[in-house]
């Protein structure tokens, strides 16, 4: 009876769909709260994403539509935004959120009504097991840039000695720790030591106090941090006399980062899904960035934009493909991805709903991003 009545609701959303000339797919951005540096400009990629479809006939004739709300960086929100999408709006997709947690607090409603999810930015390679066969990453995996991030410090900054700091209190941090553990143990590293705090933490002075006292000091700090609290992470840190290399993950991908620790950002590196930059950017970075300023009269503000807009083209490719709005056969053409060439690199899922794309690897110097190097792991920690 579930399985009817999943097939009957698909059913409703396609004629409604089909009588209203759109397909609705759902915008699901935090655009207040401590996301919302990475989430406003992925909600900006994917409207851009829509004017350009639509500009150009749209999909099987028919015109997108996004349906928008702001999460607000809360559960509760988010819980009840996904509701009224799937109830009231009649979405046949979602796409949305650069963070795991957000992810999880909307993917079980998706997963439940039968309504395939994109996510843009959350990278937790956990999420299609937590959530169930509607959940898609557009992005790589945490294991993934945790293991380029152990590489890039063993090889490329010779840091055969670190120190690990985390933030316990997301799924984001606390895995890509995890992950970075592991990898680095695997590449040759030895850990020195490794503590953790919460975000919205202010003082950091009991975790510098720690590492200040380490009879060995460390070659590299990595600090697995989300975005609004990197920045003063970084300057205490600095401030402390900590000047060795600070690496991390794609949470650092925030203006925030160079505007609240201004030159102490000099010498931290992350990982991240591209170079958005006008001139050393890889061509569809260059014709992206084009696109967006034209539409906003601002470059993009990180690699976010550009997953944004990555999430709506892999949505309106699966719809094509599926010859029809209809959520179930969006998720089957989803699985059958192979090949799609994005901003953020080709997306193909074989075998896995989290796609394998190499990893941009970026270093601060003089309150610019520099690409410092692009890799492929050559191991990746289990999800």
């Amino acid at each position: 009876m579930k399985k009817l009545g999943v097939v009957l609701g698909s059913l409703v959303m396609v004629s409604l769909a089909l009588a209203q000339g759109t397909i609705k797919i759902g915008n699901a951005y935090n655009q207040t709260g401590s996301m919302s540096s990475l989430d406003v400009p992925a909600s900006n990629g994917a409207k851009l994403a829509v004017k350009e479809i639509n500009a150009a006939g749209g999909v099987l004739g028919m015109k997108l539509e996004l349906v928008s709300y702001d999460g607000k960086t809360d559960p509760a929100t988010i819980t009840n935004m996904a509701s009224q999408m799937i109830n009231s709006d009649k979405v046949v997709a979602i796409a949305g959120f650069t963070d795991s947690d957000s992810a999880l607090a909307l993917g079980p409603i998706a997963q439940k009504a039968g309504i395939p999810f994109v996510t843009a930015g959350a990278t937790s390679p956990q999420l299609p097991d937590q959530i169930g066969s509607e959940m898609f990453l557009a992005c790589f995996g945490d294991n993934v840039q945790a293991a380029v991030g152990a590489e890039f410090v063993y090889k490329n900054l010779k840091g055969k000695t670190a120190y690990l700091v985390w933030d316990k209190s997301t799924e984001y941090t606390t895995l890509l720790g995890k992950y970075f553990k592991e990898a680095y143990a695997k590449v040759g590293g030895k850990l020195l030591g490794e503590d953790t705090y919460k975000s919205g933490d202010k003082n950091f002075s009991a975790q510098i106090t720690k590492i200040k006292a380490l009879s060995q000091k460390p070659d590299v700090l990595y600090i697995a941090a989300m975005p609004d609290d990197i920045g003063t992470v970084v300057k205490q840190f600095r401030q402390a006399g900590l000047s060795q290399p600070i690496v991390g993950g794609d949470g650092y991908d925030t203006p925030l980062l160079v505007q609240v620790a201004g030159k102490a950002a000099d010498n931290v590196y992350f990982t991240t899904h591209a170079l958005m930059d006008p001139q050393k950017g890889t061509p569809e970075v260059k014709k992206f960035i084009a696109a967006y300023r034209k539409e906003y009269g601002k470059d993009p503000e990180n690699a976010f934009a550009a997953l944004g807009y990555d999430a709506i083209y892999l949505l309106a490719d699966a719809i094509r493909r599926a010859g029809a709005p209809d959520p179930a056969k969006i998720t089957a053409a989803l699985n059958q991805t192979k090949g799609l060439k994005a901003v953020t690199g080709t997306i193909t899922f074989a075998g896995s709903r989290v796609p394998q794309k190499a990893v941009t690897v970026i270093g601060v110097k003089d309150l610019k991003l520099n690409l410092a190097a692009s890799m492929a792991p050559s191991y990746v920690p289990k999800p």
